[in-house]
């Protein structure tokens, strides 16, 4: 185990976050007052618990609660003396209002953004999509999601479903309107640069780092040929660089990044301040292979340095490698064979839940950390805001 991530399991709610049970007493219940036995609040902190000590479906969930019987149910908010049914788990998970689920998970996670985020860097989120699979292939629909991870923190700042009759781009509009992007720097891929996400980014008083692809032909044409011959330059207004060089597991990584606002005046763009040029070379097993891509944004060189740009446009990976590579493989996202109303939605955005709940308790290793949790269930109680009876 890394030094870090031993100490954040030794004592993993050292860091100030905001209660997570006092946001799911807010998510609206869908059922009759007459048809509710168990609180809903109630049965979402015990799937959040349950998350955190590594029990992954409605069924697991269930039994985890059944194996602890009544002496947690209080604890949880539950009314009855005996826990709610497998069935039950399905059904009231499946009903949930999902977007309002999204509503309140987004809002707490914007807290804890807030009390652990360093001011004095920018404020990165990137915004990318997932499939579930394996409820796509059970027929289950608008099963791609997109989703907005703060940069560094791994925490999920918001989910929307993709509709199966669109794309990402026609989502990603909902999804900027459910996050604070006042005084962030949005990062996409080349899909997601277009007009209308840099207007309403730059609308919201937020900031953008796109990379540029054949999608949008011009742009990248002009991007290209300005770097492939650059101008000469006036003295004093040399095109800045940077570089990084990364190395693990055998994998060299090198980066080079060049920036100017010599397209400022040429481009039509909404907001743009500077374009970029991205060089990645990997060598791996003796094999290497080179990468180049453009991008643009609406930083301009005072607030962001070509090492700022360089590191912005790395992080933006932290929403595929420290969110959806970590459902996949811990929690084996993939292999879920949901298919009910929202229930693969609703999982989905708890999966969410809980990964941000253990980033921002400092735990980096998130198997490690729910084999921890399962040992010591009454943390995972206080993690969420919950009393543990200690």
């Amino acid at each position: 185990m890394a030094r870090s991530e031993k100490v954040a399991s030794e004592n993993p709610v050292t860091r100030q976050i905001p209660s997570l049970y006092a946001e799911l007493q807010q998510v609206p219940d869908p059922r009759q007052t007459s048809g509710k036995r168990h609180p809903l609040a109630a049965m979402l902190a015990v799937a959040c618990v349950a998350m955190l000590c590594g029990y992954r479906s409605p069924y697991a969930i269930a039994g985890w609660l059944d194996n602890y019987g009544a002496r947690y149910l209080q604890r949880f908010g539950f009314t009855r003396s005996r826990p709610p049914a497998q069935i039950t788990w399905y059904r009231v998970l499946g009903r949930i209002d999902y977007p309002a689920l999204e509503a309140r998970l987004a809002h707490w996670a914007e807290q804890v953004c807030q009390a652990l985020s360093d001011l004095a860097h920018l404020r990165g989120i990137a915004c990318d999509g997932k499939t579930l699979r394996g409820s796509a292939q059970q027929g289950a629909t608008d099963v791609h999601l997109l989703s907005a991870v703060a940069h560094g923190l791994g925490i999920t700042l918001g989910q929307v479903a993709v509709s199966d009759k669109t794309n990402e781009i026609g989502a990603i509009l909902e999804l900027l309107s459910m996050l604070v992007v006042h005084g962030g720097v949005i990062t996409t891929d080349a899909l997601l640069t277009q007009v209308k996400v840099a207007e309403q980014v730059l609308a919201s008083q937020g900031d953008y780092v796109f990379i540029v692809k054949e999608n949008q032909p011009t742009l990248y044409a002009d991007i290209q040929l300005l770097f492939a011959a650059p101008p000469p330059t006036p003295r004093g207004q040399e095109w800045p660089t940077a570089e990084s060089c990364n190395s693990g597991h055998g994998r060299v990584e090198w980066r080079h990044l060049q920036a100017t606002t010599a397209l400022n005046d040429y481009l039509s763009w909404p907001g743009v301040r500077q374009v970029f040029c991205l060089r990645r070379q990997v060598t791996q097993h003796g094999t290497t292979s080179t990468e180049t891509v453009y991008g643009l944004t609406s930083l301009d060189p005072t607030r962001a340095s070509a090492s700022q740009l360089l590191c912005l446009t790395r992080e933006h990976w932290h929403c595929e490698n420290k969110s959806h590579w970590v459902r996949d493989v811990t929690f084996d996202e993939d292999r879920s064979q949901l298919r009910r109303g929202h229930l693969p939605h609703v999982m989905a955005a708890l999966r969410n839940t809980t990964i941000s709940l253990l980033r921002a308790a400092g735990h980096t290793q998130i198997a490690s950390a729910l084999r921890y949790f399962a040992a010591q269930p009454q943390r995972a109680l206080a993690l969420l805001g919950l009393p543990t009876g200690e």
